[in-house]
C-alpha cells in the first residue's frame, strides 16, 4: 500500500548560487560523501530530500543528514537513513527517482508500507 507520494524540482543554477552565498550550507543539507558530487547531483539530492520530507508529510522538516542519497552498484538512486527518518520508515520501502537535465533536477518519492 503506498503510504505517501513527495516529488520536487530544483533550479540548479539558483540552487548553486544558495550554495556559494551562504556559508556553511552544503555541509547542513549534505553528508561528507554527498559534497563531493557535481552540482546537479546535489540539486537532485536536495530535491530528493525535500520530496522525502513531502511524502512522509513531515511539516516540519527532517535531519537532512538522516537521509543520505547513495547509489547502488547497478547505479540506481536510494536512500540510507539514520537516525529520526529510520525510525521514521522502518518497515517501509522507499522508492527513489532522480533527473536533472535542461537546468532542473527533480526527485520522485514514493513511500510504500
Amino acid at each position: 500500500m503506498i503510504d505517501g507520494v513527495g516529488i520536487d524540482v530544483v533550479d540548479i543554477a539558483r540552487f548553486s548560487e544558495a550554495l556559494d552565498r551562504t556559508s556553511g550550507l552544503k555541509e547542513r543539507l549534505f553528508t561528507i560523501s554527498e559534497q563531493s558530487k557535481p552540482i546537479a547531483s546535489l540539486a537532485a539530492r536536495f530535491a530528493a530530500k525535500e520530496a522525502l520530507a513531502k511524502a512522509l508529510s513531515a511539516g516540519k522538516g527532517l535531519p537532512w543528514h538522516d537521509a543520505e542519497v547513495i547509489n547502488l552498484e547497478s547505479g540506481k538512486p536510494a536512500f540510507f537513513f539514520r537516525g529520526e527518518i529510520a525510525d521514521l520508515v522502518d518497515g517501509a520501502n522507499v522508492h527513489l527517482s532522480l533527473s536533472h537535465d535542461a537546468g532542473i533536477a527533480s526527485a520522485f518519492v514514493i513511500v510504500e508500507r
